[in-house]
């Protein structure tokens, strides 16, 4: 996933990256840069891959938490970016990042045609409780394209404690081949194709009628809201949110792009 930015509603304006004051790191050893080995590369799609690191001191993270990555070259050059965290939280000293291979991106390039088990970077983390998931209470998720990511976070987390709190997601990608964690997403995901779609099933943008069943039927207290993708959904995803009933104050966003 690319450099995230997170709102508090659809109005607020897009930037590149992080907003100042959103990025909060929880403790010391979030502050501190961690040698994270790369133990695993798993292929999603064409064009996105799953890079698993092992960092032995991770000091944990929540469900919806990014993460700076921090690549140097050889002659001291260094690159950042901020990257959604895919794993659940687990204690295992291991955590996962799905990247789509950006054109003309120096970070993803690398870590497509480069990267390699048994590679290291530098991470520090994890930053950000905006748009964290701790799983206290019913979620409703909206993503697109490497949108997802941190939802699949939050996902996993969901299954792995058996939270019995209600989860839903939809997720909307351009076809079934460029659908990340395809799969992985189970009966708690509705899929939306905008291109392309298995016979059978229509083409067309996330609408009014997937949003707003949903919110006629919310489970007690109501849902939070997390949209992550890019500015156009992002927009685009809140706007259904809020008319179809969703409480602004309640529908946390994060863009990219």
């Amino acid at each position: 996933m690319t450099e995230t930015t997170t709102t508090e509603a659809a109005s607020t304006p897009p930037t590149r990256f992080a907003v100042p004051g959103r990025i909060e790191v929880g403790d010391r050893a979030a502050a501190v840069w961690q040698t994270a080995t790369i133990t695993g590369i798993r292929r999603e799609t064409p064009h996105a891959a799953t890079f698993r690191f092992a960092v032995p001191a991770w000091a944990g993270h929540l469900p919806g938490q990014h993460l700076m990555l921090r690549l140097t070259a050889a002659d001291g050059y260094t690159a950042q970016r901020h990257y959604s965290l895919a794993s659940a939280p687990d204690g295992s000293g291991h955590v996962e990042l799905t990247l789509d291979h950006v054109p003309g991106g120096e970070v993803s390039g690398w870590f497509h045609t480069v990267a390699r088990p048994g590679d290291t970077v530098e991470v520090r983390g994890p930053l950000s409780g905006f748009f964290a998931w701790p799983g206290d209470g019913p979620a409703l998720l909206f993503g697109a394209g490497s949108g997802v990511v941190p939802l699949m976070s939050m996902v996993r987390h969901h299954r792995n404690r058996a939270l019995d709190v209600p989860l839903r997601m939809v997720v909307s990608a351009r076809s079934p081949k460029e659908l990340i964690y395809a799969r992985e997403l189970g009966a708690e995901t509705t899929t939306v194709f905008t291109r392309a779609a298995p016979r059978g099933l229509p083409v067309g943008r996330v609408s009014a009628a997937h949003v707003a069943p949903l919110l006629a039927d919310q489970p007690e207290g109501g849902w939070e809201a997390y949209v992550c993708g890019s500015n156009g959904f992002a927009e685009h995803a809140a706007r259904l949110l809020v008319a179809a009933g969703q409480p602004v104050e309640r529908i946390r966003i994060e863009r990219f792009g």
